[in-house]
């Protein structure tokens, strides 16, 4: 894992009105974040439909707005109601909705009417729910991830399907799981899925399904999609849609070295303990910096050689070298969370920070999800 983000870029003058843990934006980063991503797609913003469950600010996702992007995909309504908020004019909710989710989803779809507003499915009952609703829908392939989606060896059964569903718009291929750490070889295993999709984009117009817009790429795989070359000219749109990269933790950086990438977020957390020799404890537990992708769940910016060890739920100790003093009680650390999705969504506020002061303060608007019950 990426061990060594330098500190200064997150560095805040004046800390004394800030209560720690707290999620700190830096927009300049963001900013700079969307056009790299832009940049590997030609420039083109209509080859990109990032996943919002990322960026989960309406703050954030006007900023890609106003850069051009205009299509998303999401995984929550709450998700699907600040995309379309935020004036995207097309939203895909990637996510199997079922029962009441998918009755929230015809809500929102007729609350903004300019908001192309599409779901998921794979299997002609759930495509039945959305008969007649004008809702889009794209069909789920499943990449080899198997946890969604039709099996790609099944062409018949998406070609048949795809002719069968009203406002049928294309393929969603998610490849997240492509963390494969040579190049080359991972280039090479995203390259043999898209030739299978290739095949299923010829049967689906074979039987009469004509196919919109075609989707893949997570955000290990995002120079994969880009550069494969079947996707150049097609008679479709191609879209790529990692999220992460808006943001990007220690994990995508890892993924995506050399591309000019860096982190846009840092969980600011203050040293609270001195436990042991060569150990302190900070106030940033798995409750502010998730602990899904293991441990360590976060690169300490500014020190590489400081190991971040198992988290409780407020409590993250740090062991520093024997050479080195721990930093003192009441000092602050800045944390690049190893998953920085759900550590976003563990916030109900952000800092907005720019040249080093804190120039705002935005709600986490996307953050957990909604109940309704009538």
């Amino acid at each position: 894992m990426l061990t060594s983000i330098p500190e200064d870029p997150y560095r805040i003058i004046d800390l004394s009105g800030v209560m720690t843990p707290a999620l700190a934006i830096y927009p300049d980063i963001v900013k700079s974040n969307i056009d790299f991503t832009l940049g590997l797609l030609g420039g083109d913003p209509r080859r990109w439909r990032p996943h919002v469950k990322t960026a989960k600010l309406g703050f954030t996702m006007r900023l890609m707005a106003e850069r051009g992007v205009s299509a998303v995909k999401c995984a929550t309504t709450l998700e699907l109601r600040t995309a379309c908020d935020a004036g995207f004019s097309d939203a895909l909710l990637a996510y199997p909705v079922v029962g009441a989710n998918a009755a929230r989803v015809i809500e929102i779809a007729r609350e903004f009417p300019h908001t192309k507003v599409s779901v998921l499915v794979e299997t002609p009952e759930q495509a039945a729910r959305w008969q007649a609703t004008g809702i889009g829908v794209f069909l789920d392939v499943n990449s080899g991830m198997d946890r969604t989606g039709i099996e790609q060896d099944h062409i018949q059964q998406i070609a048949s399907l795809a002719r069968a569903v009203d406002h049928f718009r294309g393929l969603h291929y998610y490849d997240g799981h492509m963390h494969i750490a040579d190049a080359a070889a991972r280039q090479k295993a995203a390259w043999a899925g898209y030739d299978k999709l290739m095949e299923l984009v010829k049967a689906c117009e074979a039987a009469g399904a004509r196919v919109e817009e075609v989707i893949t790429s997570g955000t290990p795989a995002l120079p994969c999609g880009a550069t494969y070359q079947g996707f150049q000219n097609a008679t479709f749109l191609h879209r790529v849609s990692p999220g992460t990269v808006v943001y990007n933790d220690a994990t995508s950086l890892d993924d995506l070295p050399g591309l000019g990438y860096r982190a846009a977020v840092a969980v600011i957390a203050a040293v609270v303990s001195h436990p042991i020799a060569n150990r302190f404890t900070c106030d940033a537990g798995h409750k502010a910096v998730s602990a899904d992708a293991g441990v360590p769940t976060c690169v300490v910016a500014g020190h590489a050689r400081y190991q971040p060890l198992k988290p409780s739920e407020e409590h993250l100790p740090i062991d520093v070298p024997a050479t080195e003093p721990p930093p003192e009680i009441g000092s602050y650390v800045y944390l690049i969370p190893r998953h920085v999705c759900p550590t976003v969504n563990n916030f109900d506020q952000a800092l907005i920070v720019e040249d080093g002061r804190v120039v705002a303060v935005e709600r986490v608007t996307a953050r957990g999800r909604e109940t309704a019950v009538r």
